[in-house]
């Protein structure tokens, strides 16, 4: 029978990642995942020369310049700038906060009076002392104006309640930019890899046996026998089976449309609708991550949605009750001498790429010094 170091539950990026540096360390690894493909959520599908983000847009930014050099070692990354735009009732609105968006909103042309005006609505708040939730949090951090057009809705869909039924952390800031710069992220480093997300999975996992439609807990007993350890990237409550209870997520659905009379849909890559009376979040134009010049596109309609068993877990709702569950949760697996827990699903966080690059890296690193 065949014998492996690792078995790497999950072909996402933590587990590809962590099974690429062991295979350099001379390890031998087995990757099982349940879908039909590698890569977890930064799956891309071909559809007419257009790499689809299956699972919701993804963009690669860092200020981590080792992550960022990691990566391109694998793969060649495009100079892609997330400038996504905002919709409300029929208005486009530039985003991040910048002088665009104040622009936009009031027609105020300096710093000074967007400042000016921000301070204005803000202050028709100060009678909140301690934000009781989001809405009050947020309405004394930005005012009337930007709340109502363009957070509220948008949160409410997203979370699926109220914003007056939301934890006031979940928005401890609101950031302003007083430049025209539309750049969403502050970071260093930037781009989306040329080819798509399979390319960089495809390096991960070159040299590593991959075991695609091949269910974990199906076989589990007989996988867990074929390593000496095991790293497990999916739901830290499924592994125990549920025995301190459920922890919640919030997850989606894509409705993908393959317009075959269109050039260019939407001249943008990302396009919020923060209206609470438009039922998806935001549509997805996948061919200007990479400037394509296909005569045809894909656009994808997000929906945020319920999860329920069988639906893909997506965020974390790490309010005090899930984060004093995943407290047990965390007690339980440090119990575990021959398995390892990682991954946004494993770790119960919502964590950037980069971030998941440099968890899976440091977990290696301590694994096979």
């Amino acid at each position: 029978m065949e014998h492996y170091d690792y078995l790497i539950v999950g072909a996402g990026l933590f587990g590809a990642v962590f099974a690429h540096e062991a295979r350099l360390a001379g390890k031998r690894c087995l990757v099982v995942d349940k879908r039909p493909h590698r890569g977890g959520n930064v799956y891309c599908k071909e559809v007419d020369g257009i790499n689809v983000h299956l699972y919701g847009a993804h963009i690669f930014h860092t200020d981590n310049k080792e992550v960022w050099e990691y990566v391109n070692r694998l793969a060649e990354f495009n100079r892609y700038t997330n400038s996504p735009v905002a919709c409300y009732e029929g208005k486009l609105y530039n985003l991040p906060f910048n002088m665009n968006t104040f622009y936009q909103l009031w027609g105020v042309r300096t710093p000074a009076e967007a400042q000016a005006r921000i301070a204005e609505q803000r202050r028709e708040y100060d009678y909140i002392r301690e934000p009781a939730n989001l809405e009050e949090q947020a309405l004394k951090l930005c005012g009337k104006d930007i709340y109502t057009r363009l957070i509220k809705g948008y949160t409410e869909k997203q979370w699926g309640r109220p914003a007056t039924e939301l934890p006031a952390f979940i928005i401890k800031r609101v950031p302003f930019r007083f430049t025209f710069d539309n750049n969403y992220f502050n970071d260093a480093y930037q781009g989306i890899p040329k080819g798509g997300y399979n390319v960089l999975t495809d390096a991960l996992l070159e040299g590593v046996e991959v075991r695609l439609d091949t269910d974990y807990f199906m076989q589990r007993e007989a996988l867990d026998a074929l390593a000496d350890k095991v790293l497990f990237t999916g739901c830290i409550d499924e592994f125990f089976g549920y025995s301190c209870g459920r922890l919640e997520y919030r997850s989606l659905r894509f409705d993908h449309r393959h317009l075959t009379d269109v050039e260019n849909f939407q001249g943008n890559a990302v396009v919020n609708y923060t209206s609470a009376d438009v039922p998806y979040t935001r549509v997805i134009e996948h061919k200007h991550f990479e400037y394509g010049t296909q005569p045809t596109t894909v656009v994808t309609y997000e929906y945020p949605d319920a999860f329920a068993p069988g639906k893909e877990p997506y965020y974390p709702v790490n309010d005090a009750r899930n984060s004093a569950l995943y407290r047990q949760y965390q007690e339980l697996a440090a119990r575990q001498d021959k398995v390892l827990f990682g991954g946004r699903l494993g770790q119960y966080t919502y964590a950037d790429m980069d971030d998941t690059v440099a968890a899976a890296l440091d977990l290696a690193r301590r694994q096979l010094a």
